[in-house]
């Protein structure tokens, strides 16, 4: 199971995306709200209070950095990590108002007012009400929500999360297959000593082949000229020079001629006979 944790980078692309701007807004719109007269008080851009440090500040930089995580996350326990910070970081948006008011009496921790005007048909109390929306409320609704999204893809281990774990192909290791084991070779003697495997750079005879014995002719080149052949029955000794006796011709006549030397002298019975006497 440990190469379930691989995943796609784009796994929680959309949703990290969404909770790195939700974040940056979050943080933020504190400080450039005024701009807008979409603002708590005080009404200044870029007005540091302890109040926008630990209610906006803080919780946006959470979502932010879990966005980042949960974006570019490769391996799952990483984005895990990010979608509950930046989940962390929306519930905190929600209830750190309430929570400060509550725990935290006599404080300077605090939001401060929002800012009472009207816009358009919009009345002060409509309007007070979206600014708390937007600054606090729905932000962290918003990225409570993409998170546990993203916490709940991270969880999941998809077809595409199985085909990552599979390994690419078999290892080969050297001690996963025994030597290939050989018998005595034709000789009758082992080639390895002491062992079953053949010696290194020993070779085999080719198929079919067989060593030569004592009964067979043995040739060896010379440097006079052609190779000098040995009768059967007689042993070859290496450097030992020999020269073959000379052979009988076997009359390839069934019955002798004039020229054979087994031809036998003519009888004296009688004088030659004379073809032109006749």
């Amino acid at each position: 199971m440990a190469g379930m944790t691989r995943m796609p980078r784009t796994r929680g692309g959309v949703s990290g995306v969404l909770l790195i701007l939700l974040g940056a807004w979050g943080g933020l719109a504190p400080f450039v709200g005024p701009y807008f007269r979409f603002a708590y008080t005080p009404d200044k851009a870029w007005a540091y209070t302890s109040g926008r440090l630990w209610l906006s500040i803080v919780p946006g930089a959470a979502a932010l950095v879990g966005g980042v995580a949960v974006t570019f996350a490769s391996h799952r326990g990483v984005g895990i990590f990010g979608a509950v910070l930046a989940a962390l970081g929306g519930a905190w948006f929600i209830l750190g108002v309430p929570v400060t008011r509550v725990v935290i009496v006599n404080s300077s921790i605090s939001p401060g007012a929002p800012l009472a005007r009207s816009v358009g048909s919009i009345s002060v109390v409509k309007w007070q009400f979206f600014e708390g929306l937007g600054f606090f409320t729905a932000t962290g609704i918003l990225i409570l929500f993409f998170g546990a999204l993203a916490l709940g893809r991270f969880s999941v281990v998809g077809v595409r999360d199985a085909t990552l774990a599979e390994p690419e192909g078999p290892s080969l290791d050297a001690g996963a297959y025994p030597p290939a084991q050989h018998g005595p070779d034709p000789v009758g003697q082992s080639r390895g000593p002491g062992s079953q495997y053949p010696a290194s750079g020993s070779q085999y005879p080719a198929s079919g082949s067989q060593y030569p014995t004592t009964e067979q002719t043995l040739t060896e080149p010379t440097q006079a000229g052609p190779t000098t052949q040995a009768p059967a029955g007689r042993p070859y000794r290496p450097g030992q020079a020999y020269t073959p006796p000379e052979e009988t011709q076997t009359p390839s006549e069934p019955f002798p001629t004039m020229t054979s030397p087994s031809r036998k002298p003519p009888s004296d019975s009688g004088p030659p006979w004379d073809p032109g006497s006749s």
